[in-house]
């Protein structure tokens, strides 16, 4: 198949962040392993993070991640521009700068025309540039099913880490990108979504979160996520379990796609979406007034979604301005860090 004739989502049974192997499941298979240790080590496996950080001296560490799915978008050049995305804002999630980037690639080359990969490439190359990140290699393998992305190499002072876990009770929560893109990926496999929603969506996915980690330089901020394919209820639940603070979500301000909530009211649900709260589901308390297709969005598994932002709280509706100026449209106050129920989300 061509560029001209291929439908990349019809190629492969999963896409995006929503084809991550279910949370439960990982962590089983992560559990109790004996870790190589390093005093050196800033951030590693022991605590779930977005990227690993390893310090080189007083003044340098590396912060080092990777990340690569199949399709979730029809257009080879966006597709690349997704995967590179989506692998470089581990690195803004974390505070740092990417520098350097390697390929990895699972690419069915009996039945797909090798010039839908170099296309792919040119778009992962594309965001690199924009990121100031250079291709130092790659890793590139035969297989049935398309898989294209990134192991990214960044750098950040030791004593300016941004990780999961230092909430502060009074902390403000913002988010900077919608959600819904795992719903959204899935109407476009079904051939649900119209040319606009596509456009839409895939624009927000290829967008870089520099912008949004440079912004909140200037501000009070104690911890930060970016949301993927564990869902923004998942990742939250990352920064709030073994914390000693609870979260107040309201929903209502969350920014969700439209049209990602009627799919999810017609029961257009990923699967990555149920794995993720059955996972995550008992340490979330809704209100019996936050409908079904909210929930379900909030757990929906997002590809290339937003920073999750813990501010101060004096600082928030400031940095959400800030935001707003560099172009950052719908970043939102979301939620706040209380005191207690401990471990808990509340979901309003």
């Amino acid at each position: 198949m061509t560029i001209e004739t291929i439908r990349l989502t019809q190629t492969v049974k999963g896409g995006g962040c929503a084809a991550k192997l279910a949370p439960g499941i990982l962590d089983k298979a992560l559990c109790g392993l004996d870790l190589p240790v390093d005093p050196d080590l800033l951030v590693g496996l022991d605590r779930a993070d977005d990227a690993g950080v390893y310090r080189v001296s007083d003044e340098l560490a590396l912060v080092q991640t990777v990340d690569f799915f199949p399709p979730m978008v029809d257009d080879p050049f966006s597709f690349g521009q997704i995967a590179a995305a989506n692998a470089l804002s581990d690195i803004y999630a974390m505070g740092g700068t990417p520098k350097t980037a390697m390929n990895i690639v699972s690419f069915p080359a009996k039945t797909l025309d090798i010039s839908i990969l170099r296309t792919i490439i040119e778009g992962g190359l594309d965001k690199m540039r924009e990121a100031g990140v250079v291709l130092v290699g790659g890793h590139t393998v035969e297989d049935s099913e398309l898989k294209y992305g990134l192991s990214v190499t960044g750098y950040i002072h030791p004593d300016r880490i941004l990780t999961k876990r230092n909430l502060q009770t009074g902390d403000r929560l913002i988010l900077t990108k919608s959600l819904g893109t795992g719903i959204v990926a899935t109407a476009i496999k079904g051939g649900l979504a119209d040319q606009g929603v596509i456009d839409k969506v895939t624009l927000a996915m290829a967008t870089l979160n520099r912008e949004a980690a440079l912004t909140m330089e200037d501000f009070t901020v104690h911890a930060c996520t970016d949301i993927t394919g564990f869902g923004f209820l998942g990742h939250l639940a990352e920064m709030v379990v073994d914390s000693g603070h609870g979260v107040r979500i309201t929903a209502a301000d969350v920014p969700m796609y439209p049209e990602a909530l009627e799919w999810a009211a017609m029961g257009l649900i990923p699967a990555g979406a149920y794995n993720n709260r059955n996972f995550r589901g008992a340490f979330v308390d809704f209100d019996a007034a936050v409908p079904q297709r909210v929930q379900d969005l909030l757990f929906d598994p997002q590809t290339s979604g937003g920073l999750l932002i813990a501010v101060a709280a004096g600082e928030a509706e400031r940095l959400v301005e800030a935001l707003k100026m560099n172009g950052i449209d719908c970043a939102a106050i979301v939620g706040e860090v209380i005191a207690g129920p401990v471990d808990r989300i509340v979901v309003e």
